[in-house]
């Protein structure tokens, strides 16, 4: 049987009109990536999508199952490092929309290379084409994370200095250095969005949600940093995909965009009792570990530049979170494979090494 069509979303419908008509979106079959896809050509008279991705670990085609057989959908295996490739196909788009990026902190700490290659490197490239072929936009998705962390109760705004903390954070402000440069010197036509962190359906399980998630409903232990109080402002997939469709489409090159779910921002101990509740396990798996290296105590994003566009998140912890749960309990047969092998060699280098603390 093939998976269910994406439900079409009104906000996505109305902003199709505004939006450039080929697009090539890098990592399109990682989570952030797949879902824009998919929220894309649900509309009506969707534009052309050509997703190019590499397919590392976190690059997964079961993401776009859901598309696979859209006439204006097409995919491309490749890297955004290969400039042939890259140009080729550049020159049958008009906007560049870039997901790819390796996106782990703590695999940034152990392997930090390929970060500096995709993130910064792999850039370089992609707006290198836009810049042969004329693009009308070349989006850049980057994260919260490039300005470091911040005392409550502040917010971090578009115009505050950049401070990364770990490689990842490094390499994706090395990437954006990259966008303000083209865009400064040779005119591109660059945006660029900070989102939080993301949480929903079609997320690797080596993040803290849907690695709680899918921890408990196998009764494993949660692994939580330190005391479990850094705390981040948790946004919905879905959300996030609208917020950059919104941003594409309306708005200004030159400038950087937030995207957050503008809440309290959530602790780690929340998190983790939030899934232990909803998939009624006890409150013993919660399982402290030793804190990651030059961890960020507290991320908090101001948005009001990207509401002045009209975005709004619309879906709220609690209920994000039940959906999410729902979704990782009925679809074991997408995340079982993946927790195997090469998976269980990541978690055992990052977590196993870290003495443990009392819960």
């Amino acid at each position: 049987m093939p998976p269910p069509a994406p439900t079409p979303d009104p906000t996505m419908a109305q902003l199709a009109p505004a939006l450039p008509r080929r697009l090539l979106v890098t990592g399109g079959a990682g989570f952030i990536g797949s879902a824009f896809v998919r929220s894309l050509l649900a509309a009506p008279d969707p534009p052309q999508v050509t997703v190019l991705d590499k397919l590392t670990y976190a690059g997964n085609p079961a993401n776009l199952a859901p598309v696979a057989e859209h006439p204006r959908y097409r995919f491309v295996r490749g890297d955004i490092c290969e400039v042939a490739v890259v140009t080729a196909l550049a020159g049958e788009a008009d906007c560049i929309v870039n997901f790819a990026a390796e996106t782990h902190v703590d695999r940034s700490i152990l392997e930090p290379g390929g970060f500096i290659q995709t993130d910064v490197f792999g850039t370089w490239v992609l707006l290198e084409a836009a810049r042969q072929h004329g693009h009308r936009r070349f989006l850049q998705v980057s994260t919260d994370e490039v300005y470091g962390d911040i005392a409550a109760p502040a917010r971090s705004t578009e115009d505050d200095p950049l401070r990364p903390r770990s490689p990842y954070s490094a390499s994706k402000v090395g990437g954006e250095m990259q966008c303000w440069a083209y865009h400064e010197t040779f005119g591109v036509p660059v945006l660029v969005t900070r989102g939080s962190n993301t949480y929903g359906p079609y997320q690797y399980p080596e993040k803290i949600v849907p690695l709680f998630i899918t921890n408990a409903l196998d009764d494993r232990p949660l692994p939580i940093y330190g005391d479990g109080d850094a705390v981040r402002d948790y946004l919905h997939v879905d959300d996030h995909a609208r917020g950059i469709a919104h941003v594409l489409a309306q708005g200004e090159p030159g400038r950087a965009y937030n995207l957050g779910q503008g809440d309290q921002p959530i602790d780690g101990l929340t998190v983790a009792r939030t899934v232990l509740g909803l998939t009624g396990r006890p409150p013993e798996l919660i399982q402290h570990v030793a804190d990651r290296p030059g961890h960020d105590r507290r991320y908090a994003l101001d948005t009001a530049r990207a509401q002045a566009l009209g975005w709004h998140p619309q879906t709220q912890f609690a209920a994000g979170m039940a959906a999410t749960v729902a979704w990782y309990r009925e679809h074991r047969p997408w995340w079982e494979p993946i927790k195997s092998g090469a998976f269980w060699d990541f978690y055992q280098r990052n977590y196993r090494p870290r003495p443990l603390a009392s819960a």
